[in-house]
C-alpha cells in the first residue's frame, strides 16, 4: 500500500481525506462513525454567529414582557451554544484520534476572539473561519472589503496558538493577491471554496427559495483552476480542496493541481459514509498504478507552474471551441 500521509495547517495526517464542516460532525457519535471509515480529520459543524442571534431574538420575543429580561436571554442563549460547542469539541478528542478542526461563522470580529480562545482550551486542532462580507455598498472599495480578513487573522494570531485556517470565497477582485497576502500574514492555511447560500426564485409563487444545496462532481472544473494558480502564486500555503468530490478522480485531480487535503460532504449526503474508504482506496490503487509511493511524488504535478503551457488556467473564453458555430 502506498503512504497516503500528508500535513494540513501543520497538522500530519494519515491520508487527505477530511470530513467538511456540517451536519455530518455535529455529534460525537457521527464523528466515530467517519474517523472508522477512514477520515484522517474531521471539521466541526460551525457555529454560526446569525444562527445564536437568531435564537436570541425568538426568545426575547417570546419572553420580553418581564424587566430585565432581553439582556439576560441574549447572556443566556450565547453561552449556552457556545459551552455546547466547547463540550463536543471536549467529547469528540476525547473519542477519536483523529485531528477535530473546529469552525466558527462570524460577521463581527470582535466578538469571537474571546471564542476562538475558549476553542484553544477545548482542545481542539485548528481553527477554521468562515467569514464573508457581500459587496453591497457601492461606495465601498475592494480594499475596504478585504481588509477585515487580514484584521482577523491578525487578532486571531495574536490571541490563540492553534492553526488557524480560512474558508475563502471565490467573489474577490484579486483572489491570488488575497491568498499570497494572507499567506504572508501567517496564515496555516486556506479552504477553497466556500459553499454559500444562493437564492432561487419560485415564479408561481413570486418568493424566494433556495437553491440546490449540494454541490455537483461538474463544480470541480472552478476549483482545479485556482488551486492551480494559488498553489503557484501562494507558495508554501496549505490549500484544502472542496466542493464537488464525489469519487477518487476528483480527488486526485484536486491533489494534481497542488491541493493539499480535500474535503468530503456532500457525496456522504448521498451515498453514505461508504465513500470515504471507496475513495481512500481509489487513491492508493491509482498511485500504485502510476507507482508514486507519497502523495508528495504527485502533488502539484498539474498546478500551474509544473504543466508545459499554463495558458489552459488563464483561458476564460470559448472562442477557441465555438468561434466556427453557428
Amino acid at each position: 500500500m502506498s503512504n497516503l500521509e500528508t500535513t494540513f495547517a501543520g497538522i500530519k495526517l494519515k491520508n487527505p481525506i477530511i470530513v467538511g464542516s456540517s451536519g455530518l460532525t455535529n455529534s460525537v457519535e457521527k464523528i466515530k462513525d467517519l474517523s472508522n471509515k477512514g477520515a484522517a480529520a474531521v471539521i466541526l459543524k460551525s457555529l454560526f454567529e446569525e444562527q445564536i442571534t437568531h435564537e436570541i431574538n425568538s426568545a426575547i420575543q417570546h419572553n420580553g414582557d418581564y424587566p430585565g429580561a432581553a439582556d439576560y436571554i441574549k447572556e443566556y442563549t450565547k453561552n449556552h451554544s457556545v459551552r455546547n460547542y466547547l463540550n463536543l469539541i471536549k467529547d469528540a478528542k476525547e473519542s477519536v484520534e483523529i485531528p477535530v478542526i473546529a469552525s466558527i461563522n462570524c460577521q463581527n470580529i470582535d466578538e469571537w476572539i474571546s471564542f476562538a480562545k475558549e476553542i484553544e482550551t477545548a482542545g481542539a486542532d485548528a481553527l477554521e473561519v468562515n467569514a464573508f462580507y457581500l459587496a453591497l455598498d457601492k461606495n465601498r472599495t475592494s480594499k475596504q472589503y478585504e481588509d477585515p480578513y487580514f484584521d482577523l487573522l491578525k487578532n486571531l494570531k495574536a490571541n490563540t496558538k492553534i492553526p488557524i485556517i480560512f474558508k475563502l470565497g471565490s467573489n474577490f477582485t484579486n483572489l491570488t493577491g488575497l491568498a499570497n497576502r494572507l499567506n504572508a500574514d501567517g496564515i496555516d492555511g486556506i479552504t477553497l471554496f466556500n459553499r454559500f447560500y444562493e437564492p432561487d426564485i419560485d415564479i408561481e409563487k413570486l418568493t424566494l427559495t433556495t437553491s440546490e444545496i449540494f454541490s455537483h462532481p461538474s463544480e470541480t472544473r472552478r476549483i482545479i483552476r485556482w488551486l492551480a494558480i494559488l498553489s503557484d502564486k501562494a507558495r508554501g500555503l496549505d490549500i484544502s480542496a472542496s466542493t464537488g468530490v464525489y469519487d477518487a478522480q476528483a480527488a486526485i485531480k484536486y491533489l494534481l493541481a497542488g491541493a493539499t487535503t480535500v474535503q468530503l460532504c456532500s457525496s456522504i449526503y448521498k451515498n453514505g459514509t461508504g465513500v470515504i474508504p471507496e475513495i481512500i482506496n481509489g487513491i492508493d490503487q491509482w498511485m500504485e498504478r502510476k507507482q508514486y509511493m507519497h502523495i508528495s511524488d504527485f502533488r502539484g504535478l498539474m498546478s500551474y507552474r509544473q504543466i508545459p503551457d499554463p495558458t489552459g488556467y488563464e483561458r476564460a473564453q470559448f472562442i477557441r471551441y465555438f468561434s466556427n458555430l453557428e
